[in-house]
């Protein structure tokens, strides 16, 4: 997803009315629903489902999705969203990778760590190629279906369908060539993974600027706010470097309310499970649902599994925003190429995100901050894979 910029100032745009039923009933599901997780669950867990709502927000207003910003690189050579990802990134390496590596000894967390092999590659490219054509990635799939997309209510139940596909093939995936997990912070050390973190995501960066400069001979300047004060605040857009600054802050106090990073395709995978269960399918006779806390989560309430209760929230946090900004516009009228594309984007990027432990948030934003090598091969075998679903959307009427 990516916000219409501008060099000038814009005018004035009308001022819109709230959704007034819409911000009532999600009003009154962000008050019950806490009390309800922290009465079912834990207090703690109605805290991340908080996050998780103010993570939605931040999304929606920000528009702030990998999709447009990769697309909007390889189109029009502007890299201001690409940068904005790697600050977001850099300012949760430099707190993650010193908790992660026991220099907080108060704080016990694990990082979002996962192993090199041919599965990254080939479900990272998979993942980067079906995010082009079902219009999102992880995180933009909630922020837009909270917003009231329904094409994208489309992607995210093949993206549903995908992952569980994905969860019955990864153990002979798990099979084909591995270096195994490398993690930097025992590799290089806390302060020389920090270092070649950020030189790295610097780099990109840079390689970014550059592009941008010798295409436009300038990088494009930040567009004057329509609104300032209060009515940016409730009708948007939030500035971009604000939007990942503060992602980046929501990640950190989900490493230590939750005790791990922010990862959004692990409860994707788990609600499709789940209903294929009750249908008689077997699936907790699978070996990845049969092992430890995958079959624990397959016969638990779904409100205690991390992931979920924060992608409800992230929904409804973005629900919330888009109904106060009297942007909440669900559309049930779909081209049928746009909503071939979903449905194909939506199943490649289920099954990508299992086969590479992940997707931009679990595996790029909280694999690369907690120093797991193998959220730098996802990153670029996804761009990669997106490279070929930008020119893909064609085929699907999609330019």
């Amino acid at each position: 997803m990516s916000i219409p910029l501008s060099s000038t100032p814009a005018a004035t745009p009308p001022r819109l009315s709230p959704d007034t039923g819409v911000v009532l009933v999600v009003t009154a599901l962000f008050v019950t629903l806490p009390l309800l997780i922290a009465g079912a669950v834990s207090p703690r867990q109605a805290v991340l489902f908080l996050i998780g709502g103010l993570m939605g927000a931040a999304l929606y207003h920000g528009a702030f999705g990998f999709t447009g910003g990769w697309r909007r690189m390889v189109q029009e050579r502007r890299g201001r969203a690409m940068r904005a990802q790697m600050l977001m990134v850099a300012a949760a390496t430099v707190v993650f990778i010193p908790v992660l590596g026991g220099l907080v000894p108060e704080v016990r967390a694990v990082g979002a760590l996962a192993p090199v092999g041919v599965s990254v590659l080939v479900g990272a490219a998979m993942f980067g190629l079906g995010m082009q054509l079902g219009g999102g990635c992880g995180s933009g799939t909630l922020f837009t279906v909270g917003g009231g997309s329904a094409r994208m209510l489309l992607t995210l139940a093949f993206f549903c369908i995908g992952a569980l596909a994905g969860s019955a093939h990864l153990p002979w995936w798990l099979t084909l060539p591995s270096i195994g997990t490398v993690d930097l912070g025992k590799t290089l050390g806390v302060p020389g993974a920090i270092l070649a973190t950020l030189a790295f995501l610097g780099a990109v960066a840079a390689v970014t600027a550059v592009i941008e400069r010798r295409e436009h001979g300038a990088l494009e300047r930040v567009p004057s706010p329509p609104r300032r004060g209060l009515a940016r605040l409730v009708h948007g857009p939030w500035p971009l470097v604000g939007v990942g600054l503060a992602l980046a802050g929501l990640n950190i106090a989900t490493l230590f309310v939750a005790g791990h990073p922010w990862s959004v395709t692990y409860g994707f995978g788990l609600w499709a499970a789940k209903a294929a269960d009750a249908l008689g399918a077997g699936v907790a006779e699978w070996p990845f649902w049969a092992a430890g806390g995958n079959a624990r989560a397959l016969n638990a309430s779904v409100l205690q599994d991390v992931t979920s209760v924060m992608n409800f929230g992230i929904i409804l946090g973005a629900a919330l925003a888009a109904a106060l900004a009297g942007r909440f516009a669900p559309r049930a009228a779909l081209p049928w190429g746009s909503a071939l594309a979903a449905v194909v984007g939506g199943l490649l990027m289920g099954y990508g995100a299992r086969l590479s432990f992940g997707c931009n948030i679990g595996a790029l934003f909280s694999g690369i901050a907690s120093g797991s090598l193998h959220g730098w091969l996802w990153f670029g075998a996804a761009f990669c894979g997106s490279l070929v679903g930008i020119r893909a959307r064609r085929l699907f009427g999609m330019e």
